[in-house]
């Protein structure tokens, strides 16, 4: 009965020290969630018909764009994330550990609408560029730039694009 108690016991320590890296792996990836606090704003995008306000959280450095809608199971109708490179570049974006369809709005630094990529597939790590050298990029649901007539060459209003 002592044997038995030692192997189970021992296996039981070698299950722990398997999953010890995968639970302070886990432990990291939340506190790292929990310590990200986006700023807020809102921004105006003027298309050919109407001028449509989003609510919008900003990803103004690296850790905020690396973390991005990562893990969000719902997005509001008028909500996104605007993510700021400083300046104009070709930028690409993936949708790994993205849980929901997003339109990725590609937007130059004058604030112009320059390529729109629609309903990016969850939990894809395919690369989607942005075609053109961008300053920002606007992240809403999936199907909403169509719905709305987002378009290339519409206008978006916001202080970083020094027009709002």
């Amino acid at each position: 009965m002592a044997m038995a108690s030692l192997r189970s016991g021992t296996r039981l320590g070698r299950r722990l020290l398997l999953a010890a890296p995968a639970l302070l792996m886990a432990r990291g990836a939340l506190a790292q969630s929990a310590e990200i606090t986006f700023k807020k704003s809102s921004l105006v995008i003027v298309t050919a018909a109407r001028e449509i306000k989003f609510d919008v959280e900003l990803a103004l450095n690296e850790a905020e764009r690396a973390r991005g809608l990562m893990y969000r199971e719902k997005l509001g109708p008028y909500d996104g994330m605007l993510f700021d490179f400083y300046q104009d570049a070709p930028v690409s974006f993936w949708m790994k550990n993205t849980l929901i369809p997003l339109d990725m709005v590609f937007i130059a630094g004058d604030g112009t609408i320059k390529h729109v990529h629609a309903n990016a597939t969850p939990l894809s790590t395919d690369s989607i560029p942005s075609q053109f050298p961008v300053r920002a990029v606007l992240e809403i649901n999936g199907g909403s730039a169509r719905l709305l007539g987002i378009k290339p060459g519409d206008r978006v209003k916001h202080s970083i694009f020094g027009n709002a």
